[in-house]
């Protein structure tokens, strides 16, 4: 198997570069067929928020699956509560002889490093986590691929159309915690409204959020009394868009828009939501999507297949890893102007033309 780890990085609380994004995800597979070895064991462990999330660790979850029914063999899952279950819950993964493991989450990095460089004979891959603990620019065990997604460029996306719906000049956000992968969904909104600001001379004010770790935040990832009441405080701003950033948080989000009698369009994140989560469907405008489906696939198909490498893979616009969810219900709400100014936003984005920053950014 190839051990050849490219990531060159400079990661901190403001950056991080990468010297090389991994190839497009193929969306259709690469067609391996039934070519594992019979004993070949795919395996992965949740984060906290479970694989019912209607989110990334479901995403993940259904990549794995659909890897091992293609190799034909078993995937074996396990989930964790908190985060006390990480390393036990990636020890018993290792005792049950997986060939590949996934670890979804940031959260799980440090656990799947350990437990990485403790098993070297195990091809593991970490979503949503460049796995550089010490911030040297290299993956901190020789056999992890990580997979990550410049969000904020679909976010940019997302930012410019909320601006261009909004009739009360005001969009907001909030998120979990203010780890790099949640603000980096809030930066590329931010800057999206501010690109519409700019080319239209408009002035929509972005509630909830003003860059770093200086904005509204659950504290958590949970479904909880305090997400609701954060994004209510939101809405007490006079908002008209809400992009609520942390898995299950969008739930605590709807209730606060029921309770407003309002009508506030959610902005969902990770998954299309109108197809996750049939309830958010008279809400959801459109959603950020991290592909992370069709990447945890192609890797864990790799390693099946004998071909498994340690380049980090990064979604983009360009190569299909992120993007924003159709309009579903609103398509009739939005202008259509509007839409095609997006579309070409997105190609403005992919040639260069418009730079979009994030830790993620070349």
């Amino acid at each position: 198997m190839k051990r050849a780890t490219q990531l060159t990085a400079l990661a901190g609380v403001a950056a991080l570069a990468l010297a090389a994004c991994g190839q497009a995800p193929d969306e259709e597979g690469t067609g391996g067929g039934n070519s594992a070895a019979s004993d070949f064991k795919p395996c992965i462990v949740s984060d906290q928020g479970g694989f019912d999330d209607k989110s990334f660790n479901q995403l993940s979850y259904e990549g794995v699956v659909q890897a091992a029914e293609e190799l034909g063999v078993e995937a074996v899952d396990v989930q964790s509560q908190s985060e006390s279950d990480f390393k036990p819950n990636m020890q018993s993964l290792v005792d049950q002889n997986c060939d590949a493991i996934v670890g979804v989450g940031f959260a799980l990095s440090a656990t799947t490093i350990e437990s990485a460089n403790a098993n070297p004979e195990i091809d593991y891959i970490l979503v949503d986590d460049a796995a550089d603990a010490d911030f040297d620019g290299e993956t901190d065990a020789d056999n992890i691929k990580p997979l990550l997604y410049d969000t904020a460029q679909a976010a940019f996306l997302a930012g410019y159309l909320a601006a261009g719906y909004s009739e009360t000049g005001k969009v907001g956000t909030f998120g979990g915690q203010p780890f790099p992968t949640v603000t980096i969904f809030m930066d590329g909104f931010k800057q999206g409204v501010e690109y519409y600001n700019e080319t239209k001379g408009e002035k929509v004010e972005v509630v909830g959020y003003t860059g770093g770790e200086d904005g509204s935040f659950t504290g958590g990832f949970e479904a909880n009394e305090t997400a609701k009441t954060t994004a209510q405080n939101i809405i007490d701003q006079g908002v008209d868009v809400l992009l609520p950033v942390g898995g299950p948080i969008y739930q605590s989000a709807i209730a606060a828009i029921q309770d407003s009698g309002r009508d506030i369009a959610l902005i969902g994140v990770d998954a299309d939501f109108y197809e996750t989560d049939p309830s958010t469907q008279p809400y959801v405008l459109t959603s950020i999507l991290k592909k992370m489906d069709v990447s945890t696939y192609e890797a864990v198909l790799a390693s099946g297949q004998d071909e498994f490498d340690t380049e980090p893979y990064v979604g983009t616009l360009e190569n299909g890893g992120v993007d924003i969810a159709p309009l579903h219900n609103f398509e009739d709400k939005v202008d259509a102007a509007l839409v095609d100014e997006v579309n070409e936003l997105r190609d403005q984005i992919i040639a260069g033309e418009v730079e979009v920053t994030s830790y993620l950014a070349k």
